[in-house]
């Protein structure tokens, strides 16, 4: 504790400028005012002093920073609702308090989900480019810049939890038909109002969907759930659609598919090579195949706001002696 006996909490990016001003009330707090990313070392030295570590999904707190951390360290908590940026089971057994950001998010990523699944099959993003590139615009002609009808289509999502099933509302309404693929079947009223058909094989859905929408999160079971041998097993005219963790995806495998006309294309707002990027991936991007966004499916002001409310609560919650709500426990093996 600071000489107030408030909490030093050192929050490692630059969040919304109200979370901030809230916080700075309620913490003795370090910003991040130039918004640049922390080395390794700096965030070992933070550790070393903070009472409370707000971080990103873009900080690594390995177990090599963790076992660094000083006495006075007593909460890691999140800024995001992906926790695969730290090293739960070594922070458990440091005895540090772990929290994340849930539930807060699932709207505004199913949007950007719903977003992608309109403008991949559509070409939205090559049709605006050619707007914006051409020195003159030829006009309209019956063959130019033909997409794909979404209505009607099979939407197979993989992962059918609140983002998921907020994504399979969105999808209904657009006429879509809706499949899922997931650890444990939905609630029967759910999939009843949903109309959602439930494929226990991930590789039979796979095989019969022209849009697959990835929503499951990141953990060592889900790396690369969406392998080589199962992206094969995809329709040539069907489309990927990614808004949860690039690593879910062999984006290698998937981007072969797409050169050599095996697969039609995707949708990405997130890559396993970040924010670098795949260059081939660029390449395709450039020639209409895929669409890319930079991460911004959860980019919204009240989304970012809440998320900063939530890492308020759980800060506030743990220094008045209490569990945080948002607790994050390591998974049983």
């Amino acid at each position: 504790m600071t000489e107030r006996g408030k909490p030093l909490v050192i929050i490692t990016r630059k969040l919304p400028e109200a979370v901030e001003a809230r916080m700075a009330e309620l913490f003795t707090v370090r910003l991040n005012a130039d918004d640049r990313p922390m080395t390794q070392a700096e965030l070992v030295a933070a550790v070393r002093e903070a009472d409370v570590l707000v971080p990103t999904v873009t900080d690594r707190i390995d177990r090599g920073v963790i076992e660094q951390a000083g006495e006075k360290l007593k909460l890691i908590a999140n800024y995001g609702n992906g926790i695969d940026n730290i090293d739960i089971a070594a922070a458990h057994a440091k005895g540090l308090h772990v929290t994340n950001t849930p539930n807060v998010l699932n709207e505004d990523t199913a949007d950007m989900t719903m977003a992608l699944i309109l403008a991949t099959p559509r070409r939205l993003v090559e049709g605006a480019n050619r707007l914006r590139e051409a020195e003159v615009w030829e006009g309209w002609s019956p063959r130019w810049m033909l997409g794909r009808r979404i209505w009607g289509k099979k939407l197979g999502i993989v992962g059918m939890g609140r983002i998921g099933t907020a994504v399979a509302r969105r999808a209904k309404a657009f006429g879509l038909e809706i499949h899922y693929h997931n650890r444990r079947r939905v609630d029967p009223q759910t999939e009843a109002a949903l109309e959602a058909n439930y494929w226990q094989s991930l590789d039979q859905m796979l095989a019969r969907m022209d849009i697959i929408s990835v929503n499951c999160p990141s953990t060592p079971a889900t790396f690369h759930l969406l392998s080589a041998r199962r992206l094969a097993l995809v329709q040539p005219h069907a489309f990927i659609v990614n808004t949860s963790r690039g690593e879910v995806i062999d984006e290698k495998a998937m981007v072969t598919l797409i050169e050599e006309e095996r697969l039609a294309g995707a949708g990405l707002d997130v890559f396993e090579e970040q924010p670098s990027g795949n260059r081939k991936l660029m390449r395709l991007a450039a020639a209409g195949k895929v669409v890319l966004l930079p991460h911004m499916g959860s980019a919204t002001i009240e989304g970012r706001i809440d998320m900063g409310e939530k890492v308020i609560i759980n800060i506030r919650t743990l220094m008045d002696g209490h569990r945080p709500p948002d607790r994050i426990l390591p998974t049983r093996v």
